[in-house]
């Protein structure tokens, strides 16, 4: 092959070293093989071709495709300036970043959980104590068509005791959610969290938030009563088997609305959403993950479950050796009077574990939205500007909110 000019095979010499010129290599030559030159060009740096994401916006090249700070060809790390890295999440990512927003913000998650639990358990001891009707005993000298009545009566009472019960659980609901949507969404940006600030932002949005709380239940409770009212009006065995055959199907439905709104109370607070719009906010984010959302809500009941079982049954067993008349009174049939020992007792051992649930249920669910953003909408990029990201443009106004996109 002959050599033309400007060009030079590698391992020749540079005709500027004034070497290698007219040299010819004898056919057959059979030496050492040419040595690559020490003066080579700079190595190629490559970027990956920007892509404009689920909405439109496009990413950044990322660091770590060559040349970058990370170096090499592996997977670029996610940014992480609070407790998630900026990128889809896994469900022990989801976990656990509500388990940081506690510890790093202890003082103020602490603030709200337990000023909502004191509140709500109080009122929920007085309610107990001198206004809900007890429960009468079965007695076992009477006779079969009076012990069902007594029975009837009893679960009437019991029916009857759990509304007070379930509307001190919407006003916990309401007030956590309200304000500790905000400590975690400001968690995620590794922005530092003051009750002052969670209170102005949450406040204007508790009206629409009231209607949400209201709303939700009794959507529920008019798709239960679809189900199970055609069944009592048909009465009969024919009628029993429908109420329970369509009492089943309303859970299921209900199971089912629950989990496709679960996302709702982000959206109203964080976006400034209305109560309906919130709504089918929800149900375009949890399209298409409905069973992945759906896993991760029960295991971090159950989790918040076993987590409350194990603060709260050394608390009762205390309340049992100081006051076991209660126990004693349950046991023989008779009803249960528990004593203001016990009483305070086990209220301080609930006050702990909801102060221990609220967040952790809270977080997970804001985590949850934040998550389906970024995977639909990719919110990281936004996320990544509002918290001064180098290489993600300046810091948005008002990024302490997620705005939609």
């Amino acid at each position: 092959m002959n050599d033309s000019p400007g060009w030079a095979s590698p391992g020749s010499s540079s005709p500027s070293d004034g070497q290698g010129e007219g040299v010819q290599r004898p056919a057959g030559d059979r030496g050492p093989a040419p040595q690559w030159s020490g003066d080579q060009p700079p190595a190629g740096q490559w970027s990956p071709p920007a892509a404009p994401g689920p909405s439109g916006r496009v990413r950044p090249p990322q660091p770590g495709w060559g040349g970058g700070p990370y170096g090499g060809w592996g997977r670029p790390e996610a940014p992480k300036p609070g407790v998630i890295p900026l990128r889809p999440l896994g469900v022990g990512e989801i976990l656990d970043g509500a388990v940081s927003t506690l510890r790093a913000h202890w003082r103020t998650v602490l603030a709200i959980s337990v000023t909502v639990s004191v509140l709500v358990q109080v009122a929920q001891v007085l309610v107990d104590r001198f206004l809900l009707p007890k429960a009468p005993a079965i007695s076992p000298d009477a006779s079969q068509s009076e012990q069902l009545d007594q029975a009837a009566e009893a679960l009437r009472v019991s029916l009857v005791s759990m509304v007070p019960l379930i509307l001190l659980g919407l006003v916990a609901s309401f007030f956590t959610t309200a304000l500790l949507t905000f400590v975690v969404s400001r968690s995620v940006l590794g922005k530092p969290v003051t009750f002052g600030e969670v209170w102005r932002d949450a406040r204007p949005r508790f009206v629409p938030l009231l209607g949400l709380t209201l709303l939700l239940p009794l959507i529920s409770v008019a798709v239960m009563a679809a189900g199970i009212v055609p069944g009592v009006l048909v009465g009969s065995v024919g009628g029993a088997l429908l109420a329970v055959f369509g009492g089943f199907a309303a859970l299921a439905v209900m199971l089912w609305l629950v989990v496709r709104f679960s996302l709702a109370y982000s959206a109203l607070m964080l976006e400034r959403q209305g109560v309906l719009a919130s709504l089918r906010r929800s149900a375009r984010l949890v399209q298409g993950s409905w069973w992945r959302i759906f896993g991760i809500l029960l295991l971090t009941a159950l989790l918040t479950m076993v987590v409350a079982l194990i603060v709260s049954v050394p608390f009762v067993l205390i309340a049992a050796l100081v006051d076991g008349e209660g126990f004693a009174s349950a046991f023989s049939g008779s009803a249960p009077q528990f004593g203001w020992a016990f009483l305070i007792i086990t209220g301080i051992g609930s006050v702990i574990s909801s102060a221990i649930m609220y967040p952790i249920s809270a977080g997970v669910t804001v985590l949850l939205y934040v998550d389906q953003r970024i995977r639909r909408e990719a919110l990281d990029l936004e996320l990544a500007r509002a918290a001064g990201v180098p290489g993600y443009g300046p810091a948005a106004p008002g990024g302490d909110i997620l705005p939609r996109s």
